[in-house]
């Protein structure tokens, strides 16, 4: 049976990440099996506690019920505050919350509790969460983590479901380089400086390629400049999906250790690339699927010489650092689109 399906999202205005990859892919996928899909794009803004609440206020006066005379038979809901939406068949997959008032609260990477009425408006967004998400009538979130913080802050369960990466099949291996890669939003919660300060601390002559686009380009430049790697250091800003692969492919190893991460889409890449990943205790996401010495290296949080003790690891033993990409290639095999489709769907 054919549906009507609009997948709601919350849509940052010339920023793309990995939201953006789940919605387009989700989209392509439904169409793929007959399904009729539009995603629903509401615009975020988070420069006032103001905005913030009329985000989330504009998503529940939002009427998906029907369209064209034509009823909306499923509406999925995403990110905050997506999920604000209300329809009778609403599903969510869940991304992350309004993480600032959460488990980032007390953090360098939230200010919530430092104006007049943050109490009062961390109260509302709580309460709001609390509402629009019990109403659901399934609840997915892309990982286990995810779907953790939710129970720990809202008493809401919700099924973990993988999102499967958006190259597909196209992620291949080739031999070992002489690099490290890695790939994401330039910004300080991806912590790219904890590889460009390792490589500092390398015996071996371990060069770092970073791609993606963001407003820490230029921070990690100096950063490589004033520590003395800067020769060693390349950030080629947003490569095309046959680059993309490519480094995957040639790499000696991928790092991938942000700040408690919802999921990860970098891990699942680079097991599909048979490599290594060396990530951080604190990664979050990451962690569902690295397992120290198993498949890649878990070091201590923040720990810039263990990291760089890692990096050479994998640069003296490049056969060892096959076998461990080749193990996370198995850890991975079993997302795919087939069983995310089942499961959103079984919510009707």
């Amino acid at each position: 049976m054919s549906l009507r399906v609009a997948i709601c999202a919350a849509q940052v205005p010339f920023v793309r990440g990995g939201a953006e990859v789940l919605y387009t892919s989700l989209r392509a996928e439904l169409e793929r099996r007959g399904h009729r899909v539009e995603i629903v794009a509401l615009p975020f803004s988070w420069s006032s506690r103001q905005r913030i609440l009329e985000s989330a206020l504009a998503w529940r006066l939002v009427d998906l019920t029907e369209a064209a005379g034509e009823r909306i038979d499923l509406v999925v809901a995403t990110r905050f505050p997506s999920y604000a939406v209300a329809h009778p068949a609403k599903v969510v997959w869940l991304v992350h919350q309004f993480r600032q008032i959460y488990e980032l609260a007390g953090t360098r990477w939230s200010d919530f509790g430092e104006r007049p009425g943050d109490d009062g408006v961390a109260v509302m967004l709580r309460e709001l969460d609390q509402r629009t998400l019990g109403e659901a009538r399934a609840r997915f979130a892309i990982s286990r983590n995810t779907a953790e913080r939710l129970r720990a802050h809202n008493g809401l369960d919700a099924e973990p479901l993988y999102p499967p990466p958006l190259l597909g099949e196209r992620y291949r291996s080739g031999p070992a380089g002489d690099y490290v890669f890695t790939v994401g939003r330039l910004d300080s919660m991806k912590r790219f400086d904890l590889l460009v300060r390792a490589l500092a601390h390398t015996r071996q002559p371990v060069r770092a390629v970073i791609a993606g686009e963001g407003p820490e380009g230029e921070a990690l430049r100096a950063l490589a400049g004033e520590l003395g790697v800067a020769d060693r250091v390349e950030l080629p800003g947003r490569v095309d999906d046959e680059r993309l692969i490519a480094l995957y492919a040639g790499a000696l190893a991928v790092f991938y250790a942000p700040f408690d991460e919802d999921y990860g889409y970098v891990t699942v890449e680079a097991f599909r690339s048979g490599r290594a990943v060396v990530t951080a205790a604190d990664s979050g996401g990451v962690l569902e699927f690295v397992h120290d010495g198993e498949n890649g290296f878990v070091c201590a949080a923040g720990s810039v010489r263990e990291i760089a003790r890692r990096l050479d690891d994998l640069w003296d033993d490049r056969a060892g650092a096959l076998r461990l990409g080749r193990a996370g290639a198995e850890r991975v095999a079993g997302i795919g689109w087939d069983v995310v489709v089942e499961r959103l769907l079984s919510g009707l």
